[in-house]
């Protein structure tokens, strides 16, 4: 009689991959994990690690499956510093426990300083968040104010000094003071993943301040938390982490994370081999058929988003931050390296975006794109698929124009531009969104972010001033569409300061006005300055920490950045919550200063630098009236009548609600009707509440 073959079943799994405890409550009493790494570059794989008695050792994964090496093994309780290595063949000599090139887990949760290496450290999920709610803050009445952890706090004299540049800190009740009086809803965060400092930068003496280079997609960047917490270890810095974001959701506050999944800080051919390069480098990273980097990010690497194992990791670190530390959503650095097929090209179809959208989890946070990179057709603004907002550089530049660089050259006696694109950004840039089926709320609309100049800055340098990130001023972008009005830099003269301030509140209240979703950065709403510094990545000090000693000046704008959120929030609330995603039933009624329509000749006049708009909904209100001068002259102003669709028209009352005009406060709460005349100072933004009188 024929006996069956004995088939034997492996009690490891090729996941899910990192390290996960093992099923039985046996092996759980022994810390047996289960250990699986996608590593399709190595015949062989050790796991490091350093046991309860001090003493490193390493364990097989016996196991391989589809790239994926796995295998259990025992000992590994949480808390457990641990690495990855290549196995030597059996002809080699077996290097030491925890000798040679260790690798980070790409899946690992925490990072930690161990003998002058990084390893991951084994932690646990859980936390108490008690009854505490996601803020669900709708798109329409988001306002994203993007921040850095460590330079959010650093410098504020309210903070405690041992919390200040740190998670705990971010939450402290006079940062939350801060975001509560000033209006915004969302809080951007700079990467906060694991990151490493670039080999330049270190021959320099300088860090990577922003974050800009991730190592470990799964675990936060232990040096934001507290002294006390990381002492304490990576259960702690986790720990201090989630309680951020607990705070600052009990506050109404969501919580989004600037992700950086298009590079690693493996850097170019030849940097440093971290994790990703060791395992697999050609499964990873883009690679020519000669085996050298496709470089889309000028960061030296591009992940290989054609490689599903490399769409999967990136998933799963969104669900986990999501899920496991609550974060409300995303925004993707250079997120068409994301979204390039096997060609190298972008589609809006790539599997990354496709999972994206169905999955339970992903789909309901906010996904925010940075939709450029350096590659061949990088810029792809508009071109997301439905659940996406982009980042509108359309926006950045028309504003920056038009306030900016058109007042420069009217100053100088030349002529500014037509105000059609700047009408087409206030209205939500419909035609860049319109193709992909998406709406206004598709537009994150900025004028100022962490790369480049300041708000303040914009108003203050003709140039950039970058000398102190050692590379001859060479870095940053030259054009910048910034205007000094007359001085370079820091000056004493009132005059000068006064028109800084105004363009700087222009700037703003067109933000604030503008269909969209409005981001600012943090510091930009009193001023801050980096002193011509438009590419702060690098300086971890004063120049980019956020000054809280405010001058008279930044207190002005502070109380009129509050002021203009405040009326945003007071619009929106009278507008039903379809507005603006219904764009049928939305009103945008354009006038010139005599109150009369605009027509296709006085749109692209350059003479006509004077604009008013009506805006609001059929099923809500047409309550607000903006007034536009971006001219040099005062004018006089007739206020508008509505048509109706029977040719007659509605007689309107409008009240003066806001005014960047200097000694503008004394007539707020003015009425005037249809028909009626107002002034229009230079270079200003008034705005009133208009009301139907018939």
């Amino acid at each position: 009689m024929t006996m069956p073959l004995a088939f034997v079943v492996t009690p490891s799994q090729p996941f899910p991959l990192g390290l996960t405890p093992a099923r039985s409550a046996e092996q759980q009493a022994s810390h047996t994990v289960n250990v699986a790494v996608y590593a399709p570059g190595l015949d062989a794989v050790d796991v490091h690690f350093i046991g309860t008695d001090g003493v490193w050792r390493k364990e097989p994964l016996p196991e391989f499956t589809d790239g994926v090496h796995h295998g259990l093994v025992v000992g590994i309780p949480e808390g457990t510093p641990y690495a990855f290595a290549a196995r030597t063949d059996a002809a080699g000599v077996a290097p030491e426990p925890g000798t040679g090139t260790l690798l980070l887990d790409p899946y690992g949760r925490a990072v930690d300083r161990v003998g002058g290496r990084w390893l991951n450290s084994r932690v646990h999920g859980g936390f108490d968040w008690g009854t505490v709610s996601r803020p669900n803050v709708p798109m329409r009445d988001t306002i994203i104010y993007e921040a850095h952890v460590k330079g959010q706090s650093m410098l504020h004299p309210d903070v405690p000094e041992e919390l200040r540049g740190t998670y705990a800190g971010l939450a402290h009740p006079a940062m939350i003071e801060h975001f509560r009086t000033l209006g915004v809803t969302s809080i951007q965060l700079l990467p906060v993943h694991f990151h490493l400092d670039e080999s330049h930068l270190q021959d320099l003496g300088l860090t990577n301040y922003w974050g800009y280079n991730t190592a470990a997609f799964f675990a936060p960047h232990p040096a934001y938390a507290t002294a006390a917490s990381r002492a304490a270890g990576p259960q702690a810095v986790q720990d201090e982490f989630k309680g951020m974001v607990k705070l600052l959701h009990v506050a109404g506050f969501e919580v989004l994370l600037d992700v950086v999944y298009n590079h690693s800080a493996e850097e170019g051919m030849g940097g440093p081999v971290v994790s990703f390069r060791g395992l697999g480098d050609r499964e990873y990273y883009r690679c020519d058929p000669e085996g050298r980097y496709i470089d889309t990010t000028g960061c030296g690497n591009t992940l290989d988003f054609s490689n599903p194992r490399v769409v999967q990791l990136a998933l799963d670190s969104l669900r986990l931050w999501a899920e496991e530390y609550r974060v409300d959503g995303f925004r993707f650095d250079l997120a068409v390296s994301l979204c390039r097929d096997g060609q190298h090209s972008f589609t809006p179809a790539h599997p990354f975006l496709v999972a994206a959208a169905a999955d339970p989890v992903i789909s309901r946070t906010k996904l925010i794109s940075e939709p450029w990179d350096l590659g061949f057709g990088g810029w792809q603004t508009g071109r997301f698929p439905v659940g996406w907002a982009d980042w509108n550089d359309h926006y950045r530049d028309t504003v920056r124009d038009f306030w900016l660089a058109d007042r420069a050259e009217l100053d100088a006696g030349g002529r500014g531009g037509p105000t059609a694109r700047l009408a087409d950004a206030l209205s939500g840039s419909h035609g860049l969104f319109a193709a992909s089926g998406r709406t206004a709320l598709a537009s994150v609309n900025f004028v100022a972010a962490h790369d480049g100049f300041t708000l303040a800055d914009l108003t203050a340098y003709h140039r950039k001033h970058n000398e102190a990130n050692g590379e001859q001023n060479r870095d940053g972008t030259s054009h910048n569409r910034s205007y000094n009005h007359g001085f370079e830099g820091r000056t004493e003269v009132e005059s000068i300061i006064a028109a800084r301030t105004q363009s700087a509140k222009n700037i703003m209240a067109t933000l604030m006005i503008s269909l969209g979703v409005p981001m600012i950065t943090a510091g930009d709403e009193f001023g801050r300055t980096q002193q011509g510094n438009n590419n702060a990545y690098c300086q971890d000090n004063a120049t980019a920490w956020l000054n809280w000693t405010l001058d008279s000046a930044g207190k002005e704008m502070l109380d009129h950045t509050a002021w203009l959120i405040r009326i945003r929030k007071d619009f929106l609330l009278r507008q039903p919550m379809s507005y603006p995603a219904r764009e049928e039933s939305n009103y945008f009624h354009w006038f010139g200063a005599d109150g009369t329509p605009m027509d296709p000749d006085r749109w692209q006049d350059p003479r006509e630098r004077l604009l008013q708009f009506l805006l609001g909904s059929k099923d809500g209100y047409l309550d607000g009236l903006v007034v536009i001068n971006g001219g040099p002259q005062r004018l006089d102003l007739a206020f508008p009548s509505v048509p109706t669709e029977r040719g007659v028209e509605h007689e309107m009352a409008f009240e003066l609600r806001y005014s960047t005009a200097r000694q503008a406060e004394h007539r707020i709460g003015t009425v005037f009707a249809s028909g009626q005349d107002d002034v229009a100072e230079p270079y200003s933004v008034t705005i009133y509440r208009a009301r139907n009188v018939m």
